[in-house]
């Protein structure tokens, strides 16, 4: 009961397991669900794991409370330097969750791994524990999971396991390793070194394993020997198995080729992102792309984003297959469908070269931008249509003359993509005057100007009348047929083709 004899809320201390979030426990899960309040640490650059673990399982309306580290391994100005600083921190992070539970609501604070293993929820529980209930929900440690990846016992029958953190002195590190069985060390990051020559100091070394993020995707498993210094994240362990288990070590398994999955994140809202390719964005270690689109795609932690220009399409799918070629799991992305004048077919084109053969591609459709232009206003699409780009830029224009020519003379609905660009302006009015020799001058036009984007703007005008000042590169036209009407139904334009053909 809080003060005023009002109901305080209740504080979870919610362990979420070394990364993968389906080794959240079922009761986590819950908890995380039900929570008013979801509460999680990160540094200053915002990007909490914590929260990522257990975006799954959190709803839209709750209330999230980000507690940010005023330092990590910086330095500070703070007069009671870094512990001063740290201190000050958690009294005011409890200080903030104290008003919720003051209020009555239920706190879930998010712990990567268990909350009471090297955790930060310690300090809040702490802090907290005396004034509201409080339950901590267990979660699997990440020396579990480093097991699990390297694939053999730890320990065995009465053997001893020590676990120690990389930020002890080099020397009592060295004393530890020699005094114990087995162990796993914590924390390593720019610790790596000393922990590496601790370990040969104690005669270790050969024995030793080093665990990169255990369960994730970007899990990768090395003899410690082999690892390079500055390539050591926070988020890796150096096991040790005892005897038992380490007379069965296994050599760390050789690299292996990941993958590139091409996507198309659909025309411009992110609910019309399919949820197979939101699923393929999340488990990409790297996101391979056009600088917008990369743009569109939330920011994950620990994930690579390799931005280049739109006309580099070529060079960005060999980067992207080399990336997977060296282990990594890609996404292209592309706005729209991947295979409507998009990546799909450069990635395939350059994966067809001898280098490239171990190298998995996959597609992953998304919604086209002239289906979803059409939506806008009815189905001018509904009978047989032409898909036509307008760029010159990878065919003569002399091919696309005659493309134009051809659908529009065969009295087909035509889609016309990348319509205009800031280099390229005349095309425009070249394709209206080569309709108009086939077409009425009345036959509707579809302007739709990025649909499903804050800018969205979509106009139905003549054949006649299409102005080329009005189209741009974020702009796609859908030319009507002779049997494509438009009518007028409460105040709202209406376009459809119908599926019947007279005669």
């Amino acid at each position: 009961m809080t003060d005023n004899g009002t109901s305080s809320g209740k504080l979870w201390g919610i362990g979420l397991g070394p990364g993968d979030p389906e080794l959240v426990t079922v009761k986590a899960a819950r908890i995380i669900a039900a929570a008013d309040v979801v509460a999680f640490h990160s540094a200053r650059h915002g990007r909490s794991i914590s929260r990522a673990i257990a975006a799954p399982y959190m709803r839209p309306d709750q209330i999230e409370e980000h507690l940010v580290y005023p330092v990590t391994t910086e330095t500070t100005d703070h007069p009671g330097g870094y512990q001063g600083a740290i201190d000050e921190f958690y009294e005011s992070a409890a200080a903030r969750l104290a008003v919720h539970l003051e209020a009555g609501r239920s706190v879930a604070l998010l712990a990567a791994g268990d909350p009471l293993f090297y955790s930060s929820y310690m300090h809040m529980h702490k802090r907290l524990v005396g004034r509201f209930d409080a339950e901590i929900i267990p979660g699997v440690t990440s020396v579990s999971a480093a097991c699990a990846a390297l694939g053999t016992p730890l320990v065995e029958g009465d053997e001893v396991l020590t676990i120690l953190p990389g930020t002890l002195p080099e020397a009592e590190l060295a004393r530890h390793l020699r005094d114990t069985d087995a162990a796993a060390i914590l924390k390593l990051g720019r610790t790596f070194p000393s922990v590496r020559q601790a370990l040969s100091d104690s005669g270790r070394l050969d024995d030793a394993r080093y665990v990169e993020r255990a369960s994730t995707p970007k899990q990768r498993v090395f003899e410690v020997s082999e690892v390079v210094d500055d390539e050591v994240p926070y988020f890796s362990i150096a096991l040790v198995p005892g005897p038992a288990g380490g007379g069965h070590l296994p050599a760390p398994k050789p690299e292996v080729c990941g993958e590139v999955v091409v996507v198309g994140l659909g025309p411009g809202a992110r609910e019309w992102t399919t949820p197979e390719v939101r699923r393929e964005l999340e488990q990409a270690t790297d996101l391979v792309g056009y600088g917008p689109y990369l743009d569109r795609v939330a920011h994950r932690i620990g994930q690579r984003r390799h931005a280049s220009d739109n006309r580099v399409e070529s060079e960005r799918a060999a980067m992207a297959l080399d990336l997977a070629k060296r282990g990594a799991r890609v996404c292209v992305v592309s706005s729209g469908d991947p295979g409507v004048f998009a990546m799909a077919a450069a990635v395939l084109e350059v994966a067809a070269e001898d280098q490239w053969k171990g190298v998995a591609v996959r597609v992953l459709p998304g919604m086209t931008a002239a289906n979803a232009v059409a939506s806008r206003v009815g189905a001018p699409l509904g009978h047989d249509y032409a898909v036509i780009s307008l760029s010159d830029r990878l065919k003569p224009w002399d091919v696309v003359a005659k493309r134009i020519s051809a659908a529009a003379a065969s009295d087909m609905a035509i889609a016309v993509y990348n319509p205009a660009s800031r280099s390229r302006t005349w095309q425009v009015g070249a394709m209206r005057d080569l309709l108009l020799e086939y077409r009425n001058p009345d036959t509707p036009v579809i302007i739709g100007r990025d649909v499903a984007g804050p800018t969205e703007s979509v106009r139905v005008v003549k054949l006649a009348e299409l102005d080329p000042a009005e189209v741009d590169m974020r702009t796609l036209l859908i030319i009507g047929s002779s049997t494509t009407t438009v009518h007028e139904t409460n105040g709202a334009t209406r376009v459809f083709t119908s599926r019947r053909y007279p005669g």
